[in-house]
């Protein structure tokens, strides 16, 4: 029997008062605690976001999901780039190390789709100063992975950059951004080819990268559906060879759907709301990304005195750091 997830609870949100806490900063998808600078808990909330607009539904599950993709993904990759993680003490919690974030978001992509595809249609040929071939079509391969960096925005949509326009706006130095995009193509590298040993193409993805004491590490989330892109593979080519729109594991269904709905988050426009059997489809597409991809059977947790628990486990695992 189907659950009812518009009637269940989900975690929209948290507004904790930790020992030692500095600050509090609500994102589009985590609220993060930075404990004495030392320390950053990050709660993955169930809030769902697109073209830069949280929307007004939360998906039952989907910060779960995150959470732990992200978590797996965060310890299998540990050996190749320094990252920030160092437990989770809850299905929905990240403690790390406190970094100052890089404010650029170090995107690289595979294959032409998603926002590279809608500027390439409309005629462009080159993004964040990267040129792209003629001829391609959606979803077709780059040749080798391209690197489309966007500038964080605090609110609304995020921006492209070129590698001359980080440098210039003085967002990472020259050397900074080398190891930036070393550390990106590592990343990506072992995501393809993990996702590949599942049966699965990574098409497109972001990394968030911060500064400890002189050194750059991989922050917030890794491999997840909301910053990155999956097709299946073993229907790959045939899809492609029919120019039909591939089966894919990714927050794009969420965008494909709030287009047919006359919403892009453009000024004036009004987010629609989420139909229950939507809410149902986008909490199933996120569980069954997450059991594909690590293998993992998800257990859903309770939402039984879920805002409780989550302040506990913080506090217990910050306690454990001492």
């Amino acid at each position: 029997m189907q659950h009812n997830l518009k009637s269940m609870k989900a975690l929209t949100g948290t507004n904790f008062t930790f020992p030692d806490q500095q600050n509090f900063y609500k994102g589009k998808v985590r609220d993060v605690y930075n404990i004495n600078n030392r320390y950053l808990a990050m709660v993955a909330s169930d809030r769902i976001s697109a073209f830069d607009v949280i929307m007004p539904e939360p998906i039952p599950f989907k910060g779960q999901v995150l959470n732990q993709i992200a978590e797996h993904f965060l310890n299998l990759t540990k050996h190749l780039v320094p990252n920030w993680y160092i437990s989770s003490p809850d299905p929905n919690v990240t403690i790390g190390h406190y970094c100052a974030p890089v404010k650029v978001e170090m995107v690289i992509r595979g294959y032409l789709a998603g926002h590279a595809w809608r500027k390439y249609k409309s005629g462009s040929r080159t993004i964040c100063g990267v040129v792209m071939p003629e001829g391609m079509r959606e979803n077709d391969a780059f040749p080798e992975p391209i690197i489309t960096p966007t500038i964080k925005a605090s609110e609304g949509h995020d921006e492209d950059v070129s590698r001359d326009g980080i440098f210039s706006l003085g967002l990472a130095s020259e050397k900074d951004y080398l190891v930036l995009e070393d550390y990106t193509r590592k990343l990506f590298a072992f995501g393809s080819d993990y996702a590949k040993k599942q049966g699965l193409i990574l098409v497109d993805t972001k990394y968030e990268f911060g500064i400890k004491d002189g050194q750059i590490m991989l922050m917030d989330e890794i491999h997840t559906p909301d910053s990155s892109r999956y097709f299946y593979a073993d229907t790959y080519e045939e899809i492609q060879a029919k120019d039909q729109q591939q089966r894919q594991l990714s927050k794009e269904f969420v965008r494909q759907w709030l287009i047919e709905n006359n919403f892009q988050g453009l000024e004036g426009q009004t987010a629609p709301v989420f139909t229950e059997a939507f809410i149902n489809t986008v909490s199933e597409r996120y569980i069954e990304l997450y059991e594909k991809i690590t293998g993992n059977k998800f257990i859903k947790q309770s939402y039984e005195g879920l805002l409780q628990r989550v302040e506990n486990n913080i506090k217990d695992g910050i306690v454990g750091l001492g």
